[in-house]
């Protein structure tokens, strides 16, 4: 989906506040300009963003707008137009008395480009020669006659609190590591009447992160599902399956083309490296076709195949019904899932996960992994034990709980961390088994689950945070084929896709109702404890 600008619809300015602010960008100057006097160069696509901002208002004159949304590939000019925007509410016509604006990014470089843009417009301007302080140790650029100031800060929380923003330009939100600044600014921008926050982005990669929940809300009022009129998305991308060597898709996600930048020879020589470097080919659909991309580089599967499964999953229903269990044990501090598997029809899998992590540990975590576990704890996608370590007392009781809710057949364990559990289940004829998580025995049960997923017989309800395991899956190949999850390589926490895989094979070898252990195939790799 491409939002349209390029419309003929007229944008609403009635107080002429939308031409100001076109007419302020206009005589700004830019060193690397080409229009006469070096004067600011606006596309008419960005006028039109320009106009769309600052021209719609409410009765008494307040902007409409409030959060705007734009989505650029590469090379688009999106730094230059940002820092024309801070200038806007620094030194123009939109600047209140002490207005604080801020650009802000993932580190202090990133946030400095912004910053730098800015300082670069007002030094090749004479006019403005002795009419800012420019405090460059600070990366701040003030205007004393109304005392308001532009500065720039990166993804430090400490610093980022306190801060009360009229306006926040937030760069590349989708690599960003943290939330913590995210939050601050947002809670400082509520505190001011008026205030604006802009995004411009890249496309990212994976779904469990703050810029992909900001860009799908976006899709959502672009959509018109969310009515938002506070809200503008600009969104320049390209469908997954789009052919990205089509030079007409090239145009669509970047309306710089149309007038000369990015450079179409270059953006047809990185299309040559990416066609024989398939490395390269998905940087080229990232980050100049603006493609939201999986979390992993070498993915396990698709992702959009696999949330073809995300069909309801109630285990409610499915009381009473065999059932399969596979445990991944976590070291002490960090997560650890235990996944059920059922039949789903004649040749399907139906799974539910749970999730265990230490209370104490979510805030870090989520500032580590950039996923929001409070928020998943709070909606109970993860059952937070008290402490800062696993309490492995609760995971057995959790699993006991399960063996008198389900007919659980076969609870598989790898057995490096889970003796004394193992121990303690089978000391009550619970049916704990040992599966080693080597190649002989993961291959196998990883196989199964591929072919589960990509024959769209694989249901999992959406579940997020296995979602996120999945999504973060790096693989490795041997030579005969077989594949394995390499936790080493993969991105994050890979838990309850290693928990899945164990109780779909177990699943899928136990249904007959004869212990797995009765088979010969398996009799060297697993056994009863």
């Amino acid at each position: 989906m491409t939002f349209s600008i390029f419309d003929d619809e007229e944008i609403p300015d009635p107080f002429g506040y939308g031409e100001r602010a076109v007419r302020f960008l206009r005589a700004l100057r830019h060193p690397k300009s080409t229009l006469p006097g070096l004067s600011f160069d606006l596309s008419p696509w960005q006028e039109r963003i320009v106009r769309k901002i600052y021209g719609p208002r409410h009765a008494d004159g307040r902007r409409i707008v409030r959060t705007v949304a734009i989505m650029l590939p590469r090379g688009n000019r999106k730094t230059s137009l940002g820092a024309a925007l801070a200038l806007l509410h620094t030194i123009g016509p939109e600047a209140i008395p002490g207005g604080e604006c801020m650009a802000a990014a993932s580190d202090r470089s990133q946030a400095r480009i912004a910053y730098e843009e800015a300082l670069n417009i007002i030094r090749c301007d004479s006019r403005m020669d002795g009419r800012l302080h420019l405090v460059d140790s600070k990366n701040r650029i003030k205007n004393p006659k109304v005392g308001s100031f532009f500065e720039a800060i990166s993804a430090d929380a400490k610093t980022a609190h306190g801060h009360t923003p009229v306006f926040a330009l937030v760069d590349e939100l989708h690599a960003w590591p943290k939330r913590d600044l995210w939050e601050a600014i947002k809670s400082g921008l509520v505190k001011v009447p008026g205030s604006l926050l802009v995004v411009i982005s890249t496309a990212g990669r994976g779904q469990e992160n703050v810029a992909w929940e900001f860009y799908e809300y976006a899709r959502k009022v672009a959509r018109g599902e969310v009515n938002d009129p506070t809200w503008l998305p600009i969104l320049f991308e390209t469908e997954r399956d789009a052919d990205w060597q089509d030079e007409q898709v090239w145009y669509a996600a970047n309306p710089g083309l149309a007038y000369g930048y990015p450079d179409i020879e270059g953006l047809r020589q990185l299309a040559r490296e990416a066609a024989e470097i398939p490395a390269e080919r998905d940087a080229f659909r990232q980050l100049n076709l603006n493609v939201w991309l999986d979390h992993s580089a070498s993915p396990f599967v698709d992702m959009l195949v696999y949330d073809e499964g995300a069909y309801p999953v109630d285990p409610v229903n499915l009381e009473g019904e065999p059932c399969w269990i596979g445990v991944d044990l976590s070291s002490n501090r960090d997560l650890t899932a235990v996944v059920a598997c059922w039949r789903d029809g004649d040749d399907g899998y139906a799974v539910y996960p749970w999730f265990f992590c230490p209370a104490d540990n979510l805030r870090a975590r989520a500032d580590r992994d950039g996923v929001p576990y409070p928020t998943w704890a709070e909606q109970e996608f993860i059952i937070p034990t008290p402490g800062n370590v696993v309490d492995y007392r609760a995971v057995e009781d959790h699993i006991r709980e399960l063996c008198a809710r389900f007919e659980v057949r076969e609870i598989a364990f790898d057995p490096h961390m889970a003796r004394n559990i193992m121990n303690n289940l089978l000391e009550d004829n619970l049916p704990a088994v040992e599966m080693r998580q080597g190649w002989v025995t993961m291959a196998p049960a990883i196989k199964e689950m591929e072919r589960a997923i990509i024959g769209r017989r694989f249901r999992h309800g959406g579940h997020p945070v296995l979602r996120w395991n999945f999504d973060n899956i790096a693989i490795e190949v041997d030579k005969a084929g077989n594949i394995a999850f390499h936790k080493g390589k993969s991105k994050d926490r890979i838990d309850g896709a290693v928990a899945a895989a164990m109780a779909v094979a177990r699943c899928a070898a136990g249904d007959s109702g004869l212990s797995v252990y009765d088979s010969a195939d398996w009799s060297d790799e697993m056994a009863y404890f």
